[in-house]
């Protein structure tokens, strides 16, 4: 299918499955392993269900999950010309069927499809508070996609929390520093975290990356998992990393 490219953008294998291409953008928008270790490491219903991916950017994780699950997935995106590229992402791979995008802000999704909705919500959301104006990114998708310009770390959990239905599962990805800020959140709206694993960038590092996840409504007790480290001592990739980005559908 013939896909048109914009400016700096170029076509990728989605990892290592080579019947799935994706649009990626340097200047606006590629994705990074975060995104790659959330996909899977949430849950996901096989067959039926709908899941919803909020900050969803070029569409990769609704992309890595349609792998997983041929559940209805939604991806949404507040920033124009990242949703241009998540559309285009769909019909490119052919599941328009099961994936759709939506261009809004996830502020609204709750008022838009109505509280208790979906399965299962994910989100890769901005990592870092607000800076001053003269210390943000001069690229402006950039900034928006890992500062908090336009939603909080408190707007994205009660979001998640309206969104999900009770006994629904809600997977984040984020920075270990802020895991108590999350740990508190999920708490406030109801979201009871049930699994967490932090993953670090190779033996003796602090880890870089957090995922967490949680149930609507669900009864206290948190599983700590194995930690994953990404890197071996010689630099390369370490088995496990290897059998997410290469060797298994995630």
């Amino acid at each position: 299918m013939d896909i048109q490219l914009y400016d700096d953008e170029r076509l990728d294998y989605l990892l290592a499955e080579e019947k799935m291409r994706i649009i990626q953008s340097p200047q606006v928008f590629a994705f990074s392993l975060d995104a790659v270790l959330l996909a899977d490491f949430t849950y996901v219903p096989i067959k039926r269900g709908k899941i919803l991916d909020l900050c969803t950017g070029n569409g990769v994780v609704p992309l890595l999950l349609s792998r997983r699950s041929q559940a209805q997935i939604t991806g949404v995106e507040i920033q124009e010309r990242l949703y241009d590229m998540a559309v285009r992402n769909v019909k490119m791979n052919g599941l328009e069927e099961q994936l759709k995008m939506i261009h809004g802000d996830l502020k609204d999704m709750p008022a838009y499809f109505g509280n208790n909705k979906f399965d299962l919500v994910t989100c890769n959301p901005p990592y870092f508070k607000t800076p001053k104006k003269e210390e943000q990114n001069a690229n402006e998708h950039l900034t928006i996609a890992r500062h908090e310009i336009y939603c909080t770390l408190e707007d994205v959990v009660q979001s998640c929390s309206r969104l999900v239905r009770p006994g629904g599962k809600v997977a984040m990805v984020h920075r270990p520093g802020r895991l108590m800020d999350l740990l508190t959140l999920f708490r406030k709206y109801r979201i009871e975290p049930k699994r967490m694993r932090l993953v670090y960038p190779k033996a003796g590092k602090e880890a870089n990356i957090l995922l967490l996840e949680g149930i609507r409504d669900g009864k206290p007790d948190l599983k700590i998992l194995p930690p994953l480290f990404a890197y071996d001592r010689n630099g390369n990739y370490t088995e496990e990393l290897e059998g997410i980005l290469y060797g298994r559908a995630t």
